[in-house]
């Protein structure tokens, strides 16, 4: 394929899914679409309401679409599902490719790499359905399942009656749990954009764990952007989410979301490879603390597929 300008493709803008993000996905589909519209940009939202490859792949060849812009969350949107079968049909796709998709979204495979490769992370032991307990640990602890996104079923608990509860609820999104060392401090989120750090935002929530339900709710976390933070530090955390996005082979872009100790030292919580694109999320804020507006931030994620697509692209 030839040079391209941009506002001679058209831009299939990948949402919904199966996962229980489905919503969110819809809401970050309507603001990337309205996005390229408002940039004269062909976009076509496309519902990916199935895990079918035949169906997705007959989908996608009637779309007609240049480039596809995922903007699925959770299950098979962030898992390299979509991604593998984007792979074997060689269309240009945002983000990063199958596996490292399904490394950010694999809770366990992400720490064990992060421990491999230095990037510093909480403490965690892996529980497996039927397991005894019979490890001691210090509380609080932080419950989490293994695959899953936007922080559905995690609790902090603080006692063996709470940890009970909370692996119950883990345990119904998936066969294991994480348990995970509970960073006393402050909560922070860095956006990166072509290999390159944004800006920190601190997330000062009403809860003890930014969770789903703060994350997609008015007035239950303030977010402060760019995040008050001696350099130092600042450029530390920056550093490090660069790292963690590095470690799992992340590509374009990804959210890194971190834990600062009272001490200052940063722990790497995870790597979101598609982060929400909603008017609450917290990627085209970082990006705006960087400079670059949420236009600016789509039209960047468009072009860096292109390119990887091989496709030259006159802006």
């Amino acid at each position: 394929m030839g040079e391209l300008n941009l506002k001679e493709i058209c831009v299939g803008v990948l949402q919904g899914g199966v996962s229980e993000e489905r919503d969110i996905s819809l809401l970050s589909g309507e603001q990337v679409c309205l996005s390229l519209e408002r940039q004269r940009i062909n976009a076509k939202p496309i519902d990916i309401f199935t895990t079918d490859e035949k169906i997705i792949r007959k989908i996608l060849e009637e779309a007609e679409i240049e480039i596809a812009f995922i903007a699925l969350h959770g299950r098979f949107g962030e898992d390299g599902g979509i991604q593998s079968i984007l792979e074997k049909m060689d269309l240009p796709y945002t983000g990063s490719k199958p596996l490292a998709s399904y490394l950010a979204m694999n809770k366990i495979a992400s720490k064990k790499i992060f421990k491999k490769m230095g990037v510093p992370t909480p403490e965690f032991l892996v529980i497996k359905r039927g397991d005894s307990l019979n490890k001691s640990f210090s509380f609080p602890q932080v419950v989490k399942p293994y695959f899953s996104g936007s922080s559905l079923g995690i609790s902090i608990v603080y006692n063996k009656y709470q940890l009970n509860h909370a692996l119950d609820k883990a345990f119904s999104l998936g066969e294991n749990v994480i348990l995970e060392s509970y960073i006393e401090g402050r909560e922070f989120t860095v956006g990166i954009l072509e290999e390159k750090p944004l800006g920190v935002v601190e997330i000062v929530s009403q809860s003890s764990y930014f969770d789903f339900t703060t994350k997609y709710s008015d007035n239950l976390a303030e977010f402060l952007a760019p995040a008050p933070l001696d350099k130092g530090v600042y450029s530390r955390i920056q550093r490090i989410a660069l790292e963690a996005h590095k470690a799992l082979g992340c590509e374009h872009f990804s959210r890194v979301d971190i834990r600062l100790s009272r001490d200052n030292t940063p722990f790497v919580l995870e790597v979101n490879s598609i982060p929400g694109l909603t008017s609450h999320s917290l990627l085209p804020l970082s990006a705006r603390c960087y400079g670059i507006d949420f236009d600016g931030l789509i039209k960047k994620m468009v072009v860096l597929a292109l390119e990887r697509g091989r496709i030259k692209v006159n802006q």
